[in-house]
């Protein structure tokens, strides 16, 4: 007997529920289909369906065969892609989950160029928020910015994110612009709240040995969903918001926003994370979509031409405080409190 047949006959039939189905899905008859079950059944020992008149039932028996023979099942047919990789071009669907901030600033627009290289690659987007093992195995590949805790997954940071402080030339124009972090205090910032909940209202910053963060505070706080807000207001002068310079590079190169303090260096670099399963690496559509976002990032760094390291986990987001000053209010540790004043 055929054993690798039978088994597509096998899950043809558990999926359809009805020998003639399956038969049409095979392109086969259905006495050939039949023929081959009897078979496998016989060869088994066991009875993998019940047959009735509504269709077919299957047994407990035939529940554990099928779940037995499903990890085979999905190996052989990756084996087949990857094999079909070498020879043919990247193609089927791509389940990719991307977080907001990465799709508004810097894959979107990306995506075209994608398509023109991989034009049988179809890819299936979703918005991804807070990421774990369990979410990130819903999606083929997600990108994120910030430092995900996952343990079954690869997770590659392939970048890592530079905060700007700015502002509209309105504002700066009344208020007046900082000349050093210390002043934020006397500006209204509007703060933003991390995916893991955190209030983000202490800036920290580095300028060749010294370093400084500032405890901020304005007069509207949104959620990570709803950074796009801040952004807006912050353009139409109604305060100072701290931004990623690729996620809203076109704000700062069109000068609707206003870089200050560049003499200073943000103390904290969120990298950028690709996460994905480590046997997604050898199929071709998601090495395809794997190598592409990372070349786009590698042209981020070209662009700002220095490369930006990404930093540890900060001591706000390792204990879940509610808002980030209160870690360096309440750090524990001399460790923490330097880990905490370096940024690291």
């Amino acid at each position: 007997m055929d054993r690798l047949r039978a088994l597509h006959y096998f899950t043809a039939c558990a999926d359809e529920r009805s020998f003639s189905r399956a038969a049409q899905r095979l392109g086969v008859s259905t006495a050939a289909v039949g023929k081959m079950i009897g078979t496998l059944e016989h060869d088994l020992g066991i009875v993998l369906f019940e047959r009735t008149a509504r269709g077919l039932l299957m047994t407990a028996a035939g529940q554990r065969y099928l779940h037995a023979c499903e990890p085979a099942l999905a190996a052989l047919a990756q084996a087949d892609e990857e094999v079909r990789g070498f020879t043919a071009r990247p193609k089927g669907t791509l389940v990719v989950g991307i977080q907001h901030t990465v799709a508004r600033g810097c894959l979107t627009v990306a995506l075209p160029r994608f398509h023109a290289r991989h034009p049988e690659i179809e890819l299936d987007v979703r918005d991804v928020h807070h990421v774990s093992d369990e979410t990130a195995a819903q999606v083929d590949v997600t990108v994120v910015v910030g430092w995900p805790k996952v343990e079954q997954l690869v997770k590659r940071e392939i970048a890592a994110s530079r905060f700007v402080v700015a502002a509209a030339p309105s504002y700066w124009a009344v208020h007046g612009m900082p000349q050093h972090p210390r002043e934020l205090a006397g500006h209204a910032c509007l703060s933003i709240r991390g995916v893991e909940g955190t209030l983000l209202d202490r800036w920290s910053f580095e300028r060749g040995d010294e370093r400084e963060a500032v405890t901020v505070a304005g007069w509207l706080t949104v959620n990570n969903a709803h950074r796009d807000v801040v952004i807006d207001l912050a353009m139409r002068g109604h305060g100072v918001v701290r931004l990623l310079d690729w996620a809203n590079g076109a704000e700062l190169a069109s000068g609707a926003l206003v870089p200050a303090l560049q003499d200073w260096e943000s103390s904290e670099a969120p990298p950028v994370n690709l996460i994905y399963a480590p046997q997604l690496r050898r199929v071709p559509r998601a090495r395809a979509f794997i190598d592409f976002v990372t070349e786009v990032f590698v042209d981020i760094d070209a662009a700002r031409g220095q490369r930006i390291h990404p930093t540890e986990r900060p001591l706000w987001l390792r204990r879940h405080y509610g808002k980030a000053s209160q870690a360096r209010e309440t750090a524990g540790t001399a460790v923490e409190r330097q880990r905490w004043n370096k940024g690291r």
